[in-house]
């Protein structure tokens, strides 16, 4: 062979050497898209589920099995939450959805290797997913009708659910090094028509 054969022997490896980084590159792209995907669409479903299953509780400890005409017979702004005794999954209604947490998780083991050793501190862990790592957090306030994103301090007839999913596999599509947060939020509200 001589040098000019060699040469051109040398540009076709580099050539293919280059077409075959571009295309694994562009498969690992790809790959990292789908993930995303596909726990992003996992963790709407969570919070969903979430939204749901608080939206067919009563709207108030007062209101689950008689009705009432007066706003302050409703749970007070700082008593929200689950009453004493009342855990997941009995809640009996929409407010005791405040301060609900819980890991879904494919196992204990994960949970462990990315929340540390604090993880039992959480109310409810899930390992049925097979997936990723996902941590709700929930919140339940009063909020006006006509300022839904502000809560408010006394009753009212509107109840707001902010339900956040967090992931150690959630990465901002635009930078990979910074990690995002799902919030979905619903009102739940009283109606008693006589």
């Amino acid at each position: 062979m001589n040098t000019g054969q060699m040469l051109i022997t040398i540009g076709a490896v580099f050539l293919l050497a280059l077409v075959i980084l571009r295309v694994n590159t562009n498969f690992f792209s790809t790959q990292s898209v789908l993930y995303n995907t596909q726990f992003g669409v996992m963790a709407v479903s969570l919070g969903t589920s979430v939204i749901e299953e608080a939206g067919s509780k009563a709207f108030d400890k007062a209101t689950d099995t008689t009705s009432i005409s007066n706003v302050l017979n409703l749970t007070a702004a700082g008593s929200l939450g689950p009453e004493a005794g009342e855990a997941y999954p009995n809640f009996d209604d929409f407010d005791d959805y405040d301060g609900f947490s819980k890991i879904v998780s494919p196992d204990s083991a994960s949970i462990i290797r990315f929340y540390g050793f604090g993880y039992p501190a959480y109310k409810q862990i899930d390992t049925s997913l097979k997936s990723a790592i996902y941590k709700i957090d929930c919140v339940v306030d009063y909020v006006n009708p006509t300022a839904p994103d502000v809560p408010v301090t006394s009753q009212r007839w509107h109840k707001r659910l902010r339900v956040t999913i967090t992931s150690p596999q959630f990465h901002d599509t635009l930078s990979y090094a910074s990690r995002d947060t799902l919030r979905i939020s619903t009102i739940f509200s009283y109606w008693y028509f006589r």
